[in-house]
């Protein structure tokens, strides 16, 4: 049976650990109180009731009668008060039924070995203790009340920032890099949220360098890698001809294919390459371009449409997804082009696991039955073409048919107006 994960608010649980902590203190003091009252009523009945039997005892030995309802060797007398009489002494006692008032009872020996005593119920008194406890009770529930209300309001203040803050970690994990986490959450509170807010902020700055760091140096590596790569291609080209230069001209080659895309994937990641706009008919380009560079594939335009893009970028992307059907996937290779919509299928094994989760990454070409077949850039380039275009790249697996046939699927998506002309980031519809 599977388990249930509730999740609550951080404010809720705030609110909650100030109810509780309120509930036991309010209880804890209305316990005090109780007992102290209690206590305190009982030991001035007990003075009341002793007070009592003192003046009935002088009244009684010097008039022989009876004052305060006294009675004397009263049948009813508890065995304790009558020990303490038999020695000469003294003394109260109470008597608790366990309802309502207890009976305070007081008794003193007088004359020829007689007891006099006097009991009696002080309600009126045990009243108010009564109204006492009502009063706790409705105080205690006004204290946890308040604490709720209380907890809400520095929970949800706590909650709304900490919300805030995760909003703008998102977006720097997004690649937005004029976000600063601590500006966001706002206030002039300085506690644990603003003190999170610089953490991530200093990491955010961290990593933003160790990545320009590192994009410097492959861009560095791979110009400082032309010359010599173009050398060589020349020096291929004045070989004599032969299995062995033929062999020297396509690792040349591939090299100095190699050295362009790291080249390009520098300057993408660099966010400074900027699109060149064009009006274009989008069916009639994609399919120029598809014949081009796979005249087998086969294309499909269900609905045309006029975008504002632009046509170097376009084609590039339209080749990788082309190249990356035709080394990792199997024929027939389908593109289709509806609206502002183009998708390029395979009918392979489909995309591995992990870039259907995590998206392309430079230098990992998928699963190990494709050892060999590519450097892993083209869908890099291809992203990151279509994020300076301000479309969006998305890719996922067919569902397999009753004939067993899958393939990836790679989708574009182009925005309804571009980024360049409107100064704020395209609009992009994406049916469900």
């Amino acid at each position: 049976m599977a388990r249930l994960a509730f999740r609550t608010g951080l404010r809720w649980k705030v609110s909650l650990a100030i109810a509780c902590v309120g509930a036991l203190i309010a209880t804890s003091l209305s316990l005090v109180v109780h007992n102290a009252a209690r206590a305190s009523m009982l030991d001035n009945s007990r003075d009341v009731m002793d007070d009592r039997v003192q003046a009935a005892q002088r009244f009684y030995e010097s008039t022989r009668r009876l004052l305060f309802q006294a009675k004397i060797d009263d049948p009813d007398l508890p065995e304790q008060l009558k020990e303490e009489a038999s020695r000469g002494l003294r003394a109260t006692y109470l008597q608790d039924n366990g309802s309502g008032a207890p009976e305070v009872w007081a008794s003193v020996p007088v004359s020829n070995g007689r007891v006099l005593s006097v009991h009696g119920q002080f309600q009126d008194r045990f009243a108010v203790l009564d109204e006492l406890d009502r009063v706790l009770v409705v105080g205690s529930l006004a204290v946890v009340l308040g604490g709720v209300a209380l907890g809400v309001l520095i929970g949800d203040q706590l909650s709304r920032r900490l919300r805030k803050a995760a909003a703008a970690a998102r977006k720097v994990a997004e690649g937005d890099g004029d976000i600063r986490v601590r500006d966001q959450i706002g206030g002039r509170v300085r506690d644990e949220t603003d003190e999170l807010a610089g953490a991530i902020d200093s990491m955010a700055d961290a990593l933003r360098q160790r990545l320009e760091a590192e994009r410097r140096v492959t861009a560095d590596i791979a110009h400082e890698l032309r010359t010599p790569v173009t050398g060589l291609l020349t020096a291929a080209e004045l070989l004599p001809p032969g299995r062995p230069t033929e062999l020297v001209r396509d690792r040349a080659q591939a090299m100095r294919t190699l050295v362009e895309d790291v080249l390009e994937v520098a300057r993408l990641d660099g966010f400074a390459e900027r699109a060149e706009l064009e009006d274009i008919a989008l069916g009639e380009f994609v399919a120029r371009r598809v014949r081009m560079v796979a005249p087998e594939a086969k294309i499909s335009v269900v609905r045309d449409a006029y975008v504002t893009t632009d046509p170097r970028r376009l084609e590039r992307i339209i080749g990788n997804l082309l190249a990356n059907a035709a080394k990792h996937g199997k024929p027939p290779f389908e593109v289709t082009v509806e609206g502002r919509m183009i998708r390029v299928r395979d009918h392979g094994t489909g995309f591995p696991e992990e870039l259907l989760k995590e998206g392309p990454s430079r230098f990992r070409t998928g699963a190990s039955d494709r050892a060999g077949k590519g450097h892993g850039l083209g869908l890099t380039i291809a992203q990151g073409q279509a994020r300076v275009l301000g479309a969006r790249l998305t890719f996922r697996n067919a569902e397999p048919t009753a004939e067993g046939a899958e393939g990836a699927v790679a989708v574009l998506w182009l925005p309804d107006s571009a980024p360049t002309n409107t100064g704020s980031f395209p609009i992009i519809h994406v049916p469900d």
